[in-house]
């Protein structure tokens, strides 16, 4: 029978203590430090007020990143029955446009904003192609962290990317997965601070994403194999959602008036706090959990005072 875990759990993995996490965090009861605090969703839901009873959010609204006046809803969000694994569910996210603002749909989701130090893992399906309509549009499919930007080159703000880019973009020409970490931006001028590492090549089908953060330092895996590395500048300072979404780029479109439909799935999501995990380290934690029937844990305690988690920039 399946079951959704509300109580503490302990998982007992390796992995050291983290520290350096710059902003402190107020546990709820200071047991909560003694357990395995994680957050684990299998997306088993049949609709989308069932997923926001888990702490998830849809965004609506308008603005950055993606296609001007584009609309952002929950329009692209379903539920499917996974035809490789009987019995189990999958998130999709599906976002749509023909070039233009008022016929463009991006999709978003994001959980709450009480995420730091540890480690971030999601199994994802990233597509090449459009399931319907012409190629060549640059689209962003994403796993990623994130905290609001409070103002300008905001020097507490934090965010860690993974963004896989099928048709090229941002200075690349062809397929590739991006896995960057920002210290802070601002839109108007454009202006930057991160780090980046590009993995080039083609990504289509599932992954396991693992995103380690802990001791200054930034660790990005594909499949079990690291390839990026960022340090101390561009490490997270404050508390961040974990976010999934799907969107096009406003100078990155294919010219064509016609309508063009891109799909990214989502088997799973886990964050294990303050500890570092090893991608097989995450696998046995998630085989374990969907072994005990378990679709859903979050012991992650809230901030306190509880952190506001809005569902956009």
């Amino acid at each position: 029978m399946k079951k959704i875990l509300i109580a503490l759990i302990c998982i007992p993995l390796a992995g050291s203590l983290l520290s350096g996490c710059g902003e402190k965090q107020s546990q709820e009861g200071t047991e909560n430090k003694a357990q395995s605090a994680i957050f684990f969703d299998d997306f088993s839901y049949r609709d989308l007020d069932a997923m926001r009873e888990n702490g998830w959010r849809v965004r609506t609204e308008t603005g950055h990143p993606g296609i001007v006046g584009a609309h952002w809803s929950a329009d692209g969000i379903s539920f499917l029955d996974d035809t490789g694994q009987p019995g189990n569910t999958l998130l999709r996210m599906t976002s749509a446009t023909d070039g233009s603002g008022e016929n463009t749909n991006h999709t978003q989701v994001c959980h709450q904003r009480k995420y730091l130090a540890g480690t971030y893992a999601a199994r994802v399906f990233f597509r090449d192609a459009p399931t319907s309509g012409p190629d060549g549009d640059q689209v962003i499919e994403t796993f990623y962290t994130i905290s609001p930007l409070k103002a300008p080159m905001d020097p507490d703000y934090s965010e860690m990317d993974f963004e896989y880019l099928p048709n090229g973009g941002w200075g690349e020409k062809d397929h590739g997965i991006f896995a960057t970490s920002w210290e802070t931006f601002k839109l108007n001028p454009f202006t930057k601070d991160n780090e980046y590492d590009v993995n080039q090549g083609s990504f289509a089908g599932w992954h396991t994403l693992v995103l380690q953060v802990g001791d200054n330092r930034i660790r990005y895996f594909v499949d079990g194999k690291q390839f990026a590395e960022h340090g101390e500048h561009v490490y997270p300072e404050a508390p961040m959602s974990i976010n999934f979404n799907l969107w096009f780029t406003q100078e990155g479109l294919n010219g064509s008036t016609e309508r063009r439909v891109y799909q990214e799935d989502v088997d799973w999501v886990f964050h294990r706090q303050d500890k570092i995990l090893s991608p097989a380290q995450v696998e046995h934690a998630v085989e374990r959990l969907r072994t005990d029937g378990v679709v859903h844990a979050d012991t992650v305690p809230d901030w306190t005072p509880r952190l506001d988690s809005p569902c956009g920039l």
